[in-house]
């Protein structure tokens, strides 16, 4: 890893807000920390941490921008580009209406030249996909809806 990927990682915690940020690519990892002058939000367990190596804390008042639906929302871990599907010519992971079970597989978001799978956190059936293929997207930008049925 060279000073130029180091500074663009320390640039991201700085304009998303983020206390700490690990980064692990094949044999190197880095941890990065950093004090904030304002009350830090709480951490937030990291649903997804196996598949993403990043940690972060949740946007403060998300919960009150986003609107009342029935069923959970799948947040974005981290900065990215969307993608529905594991290879452009591959169909969608999931559509609206699938049944997932926790765990399964419901997209990719590439970050820093990696591919990096978000699982689904609970079981029941899509009810809203809320962004598109290749959309760049930020953390905590709601994914899916997935609802009980």
């Amino acid at each position: 890893m060279n000073v130029k990927e180091l500074e663009e990682l320390a640039r991201l915690m700085k304009d998303y807000g983020l206390s700490s940020l690990e980064y692990a690519q094949g044999d190197t990892s880095v941890k990065l920390e950093r004090g904030i002058k304002e009350d830090p939000a709480p951490a937030a367990p990291a649903a997804a941490a196996a598949a993403f190596p990043f940690t972060a804390a949740p946007a403060e008042g998300l919960s009150q921008q986003l609107p009342q639906k029935e069923g959970n929302l799948v947040l974005s871990p981290t900065v990215g580009v969307f993608y529905s599907s594991p290879s452009p010519e591959a169909k969608p992971y999931v559509s609206v209406g699938d049944r997932v079970k926790k765990g399964d597989i419901l997209c990719v978001i590439e970050a820093m030249k990696l591919m990096n799978e978000i699982p689904a956190e609970t079981d029941g059936v899509i009810a809203e996909i809320c962004v598109t293929n290749g959309q760049v997207i930020e953390f905590g930008q709601p994914l899916f809806r997935i609802v009980n049925g």
